[in-house]
Order: C-alpha cells, then sequence, then structure tokens
C-alpha cells in the first residue's frame, strides 16, 4: 500500500489516529473542567507511565481541551541539568506572557486588569522580559525573588480573576520528575493552597511510574493533591482497536493471523502499535494485510525499534552503566533487586548507587520502590538479549 496513505504515526507525542483505551483518564479531565463550570473546585491530574504508553498524548489533548474552554494554560517540559530551573522558570513566565496575550484581547475587568499586572511583575523579577503585555507591573505582587511566594500570589489572583468568568488557570508539565525540587515544591505549594480556598488553579502533569513518591518526597501532602492515574499497555481489545480502525478506514483490513502476530509483538504498548501497524502497512501489497506481511513487519519493526528507539537509550549509558543495564536483563521487563544487580555485577551493593543515580538521572531507569530498580521503557530487556553479542563486540558489556 501507499506509505503517503500509511495512517499510523509512530513519534514522541504524536497522536495517534485511533485515541482508544484511554477513556477514564479523558473523563476524569472532563470532570474537572465541567466541575470548573460550575464554580467549584477539584484536584489535579497526573499522568504516570513507562515511555511510549501515551502520557504526553494525553498531556497533550488534555491541554487542547483547556484551550477549547478558554482557560489560561502553560505547558512546560521539564528538564534534569544544571540550568534547568532558570531554563523553565523562564519558559513558565514566556508561556505566561503567550497565554495572557489572547485575554487582553478580549473586554478586561479591573481583577483581571490587576492578574496580568502581576503576569508581568513575576516576568520582570525572572528577567524574561522580551515578550510585553502592554500593561504595567503590579508593584508588590509576585515580585519578592522567592519562587514559592511569587507563585503563589500569581496563582491568586490569575486564578481568582478567572474564576469569576468561570474558567480556570492551568500548568501542564511534562516529564515532571525532572522538574527542579525548588519549583516543583512551589507548584505543590499553590495547588495545595489553590484547594484549600477553591481558587480554579491546577496542574495536570506526566511523569514515569515514580513520580508519585518524588511528589511526596518533596511534600508530604501531595499524595491528596492529585487524581493520580497510572497508565499501562492498552487492553487487548483496546489495542487491536488501534491497530484496525485505522486501516478500515481507508478501506484496509487485516487477517486474523495477523493482526493476532502483530498484538503479541506490540505486547498492548500504543508507541509500538504505530511502530508495527506503520510497517505492516508499508510492506503489504495489497488492500489486506497478510500474515505473511505481519511476519516481515514483526522482523523489520523490531529492527527499526533496535536501531533506533532502543539503541539511542543505550547510547546514551556510560559503559559501566551499561553493565548495570545488561545486569537488570535477567529479570526481564521486571524490576530488580538491587543487591540482584550488584552481584551479578561483582559489586558490593554501596557501589552500585553511583551507578544507578546516573541512569535515573538520564531517563534509563526508575526506582519503583525502595531498593529495587526497573527501566523505564518496556522491552528493554529483550533488546539486550536480541542484540548481546553485536554488544559485547562492540565493548559495550566489557568489565
Amino acid at each position: 500500500m501507499l506509505p503517503e496513505e500509511n495512517p499510523y504515526s509512530p513519534g514522541s507525542g504524536r497522536r495517534p489516529p485511533q485515541l482508544v483505551g484511554r477513556g477514564a483518564e479523558l473523563q476524569a479531565f472532563e470532570t474537572l473542567a465541567r466541575r470548573v463550570e460550575h464554580g467549584m473546585g477539584d484536584r489535579g491530574i497526573v499522568l504516570t507511565g513507562l515511555r511510549g504508553v501515551g502520557k504526553t498524548v494525553l498531556l497533550n489533548e488534555m491541554h487542547a481541551r483547556a484551550e477549547a474552554a478558554g482557560w489560561l494554560t502553560v505547558r512546560l517540559e521539564a528538564r534534569r541539568d544544571e540550568r534547568g530551573a532558570t531554563t523553565v522558570r523562564r519558559a513558565l513566565a514566556r508561556e505566561l506572557v503567550v497565554a495572557a496575550r489572547k485575554l487582553t484581547r478580549t473586554t478586561l475587568t479591573g481583577r483581571l486588569r490587576d492578574a496580568l499586572g502581576t503576569i508581568s511583575s513575576f516576568n520582570a523579577k525572572i528577567g524574561a522580559t522580551s515578550i510585553e503585555l502592554g500593561i504595567g507591573v503590579n508593584a508588590g505582587r509576585a515580585d519578592s525573588g522567592d519562587v514559592e511566594v511569587d507563585l503563589l500570589e500569581l496563582v491568586e489572583d490569575v486564578a481568582s480573576a478567572l474564576g469569576e468568568k468561570r474558567r480556570a488557570f492551568c500548568v501542564f508539565v511534562d516529564e515532571m520528575q525532572d522538574l527542579d525540587a525548588e519549583t516543583m515544591g512551589a507548584l505543590i505549594a499553590a495547588q495545595h493552597v489553590a484547594n484549600q480556598r477553591d481558587w480554579p488553579f491546577y496542574v495536570v502533569a506526566a511523569g514515569l511510574p515514580d513520580l508519585p513518591r518524588v511528589l511526596t518526597e518533596t511534600r508530604s501532602y501531595a499524595e491528596r493533591l492529585f487524581n493520580y492515574r497510572p497508565l499501562g499497555k492498552l487492553a487487548r481489545a483496546d489495542a487491536a482497536d488501534a491497530l484496525r480502525e485505522p486501516a478500515e478506514r481507508l478501506g484496509a483490513e487485516y487477517e486474523p493471523e495477523a493482526l493476532e502476530r502483530l498484538l503479541d509483538a506490540t505486547g498492548g504498548y500504543p508507541y509500538f502499535i504505530q511502530e508495527f501497524g506503520q510497517t505492516a502497512w508499508n510492506l503489504a501489497a495489497g488492500r489486506v494485510i497478510t500474515d505473511a506481511d505481519a511476519l516481515a513487519a514483526v522482523q523489520f519493526g523490531t529492527e527499526q525499534l533496535d536501531a533506533g528507539f532502543f539503541r539511542s537509550r543505550w547510547e546514551r549509558a556510560t559503559r559501566s552503566e551499561r553493565r548495570l543495564l545488561l545486569a537488570m536483563a535477567a529479570d526481564g521487563d521486571a524490576s530488580s533487586a538491587t543487591i540482584d544487580v550488584a552481584r551479578r555485577m561483582s559489586l558490593l551493593p554501596s557501589s552500585l548507587g553511583p551507578y544507578r543515580a546516573a541512569l535515573i538521572g538520564k531517563g534509563l531507569v526508575y526506582a519503583p520502590e525502595h531498593g529495587r530498580i526497573a527501566y523505564t521503557v518496556p522491552g528493554m530487556s529483550a533488546y539486550v538479549d536480541r542484540n548481546r553479542d553485536d554488544l559485547d563486540a562492540a565493548g559495550d558489556l566489557a568489565r
């Protein structure tokens, strides 16, 4: 079939042609939006899961719905580096101004004009003054230099003004586990006060499975502030719909055996569904995707994943860190006890700490609980097993 007609779209955060199996999460956001319309409060939302389960897609979908409802929204992606705090706060300031400029095109109430002045004050203190609102600063508000104090005053002024119009102020944060501790603490504290005072301010975030633990370690009360929504692989029926329905809309279909083979290969993970679906479509000679097409798609698609999705992550690790990733592969996709990993590496458990911390910092592993680590991407152990000889020949597995 023609590649230019291919309905499947693998990519980071790209919306699939068929968004299935996430109705409960979208309903949670719709409930939040309706409560805002009725002048009622609710909790923020936190989406968690491994790489490739569609967290960013859902976050983007929720952001689009908030925009359509007329909310003031800010979209951020956290990063873990030495300039992370400065970069994120300036991005927050920049996004605030871009969003607030839309409000300046409407009739401004006195309270909303003051809120825009508070945004100007916040931005001026951070040093993000390249985009102007055309409204003077609200001196004495959000300009103390203490990010927690300033963000709280910003949230109070902006959310209270928007609440008069039954709208909300919402910060969407992707990869929130990588947010610097000070900014994370400020956002949690602002959500806490907003919940108590019924200000329509919400944090909607996405991150790895250990994000709830990171949040509660930052502020102990965070466990009660959010509607936590863990995302896993799709149910088999939903995964089948995600493969079958985009093809059927274009007059194509799968042989039953072909569909079952692809479902087995994807494991129900949304990113893999798009990857294998795209490959099967491109390999099929006619409008029926046969079992032979599916068999070839699994082989070729796996090679594609190995060369890109998995290899790019492997190459981010140092040679010593790769030894740790290799030692974890004995447990498959399940989590590994750090004491077992250390034994396999012929190390003392105390010596494993620096490698573990570095891999967590690079987003390659996470700590599901004390004394355990797990891959952040499904199928990483199978990648290591498939490519063990090549990795060893390249010296990647050398001690």
